[in-house]
């Protein structure tokens, strides 16, 4: 193998995002959308048609366990992935400027964890087999 003997300096291990998760696309501060390679708690290697320069800083908006984020990040590497004739893709590495939690729960709904450890309730009674009849009102005659 060609990686043999070559020691890994990632900071973190790094995951490809399921395509239903909010964190396999992020949008930069510029509105430019991005689709996410691979993921860590340190930075992304990212791709789209936004062009991006190694050494510039970049805003990255982010859906986490967290919530919504915007975090400063810089491009620390890039290049051109891909040349269509209407298109050009760039794929970059980008290290965000502060851990930031990418596990695969995703974004957690508030009040969910407590919902599920409550108590289910009463089951609505069947409308054929009731123990109580309800008394109707008295009927009145009709007048022809």
């Amino acid at each position: 193998m060609l990686n043999e003997g070559v020691s890994d300096r990632r900071r973190s291990p790094r995951r490809t995002p399921a395509s239903d998760e909010p964190l396999s696309q992020v949008r930069l501060r510029a509105g430019r959308q991005l689709e996410v390679i691979n993921v860590s708690d340190t930075g992304m290697l990212a791709e789209g048609e936004m062009r991006l320069l190694p050494g510039t800083h970049v805003d990255v908006h982010l859906v986490t366990a967290e919530g919504r984020l915007l975090i400063r990040s810089r491009v620390i590497r890039a290049f051109v992935c891909r040349v269509c004739r209407d298109r050009i893709d760039y794929r970059g590495a980008i290290v965000f400027e502060r851990p930031v939690s990418t596990a695969a729960g995703g974004y957690l709904i508030p009040g969910a964890a407590e919902a599920s450890n409550a108590p289910s309730g009463k089951a609505y009674p069947d409308r054929a087999v009731t123990s109580h009849t309800v008394n109707a009102a008295p009927r009145l005659p009709s007048i022809s």
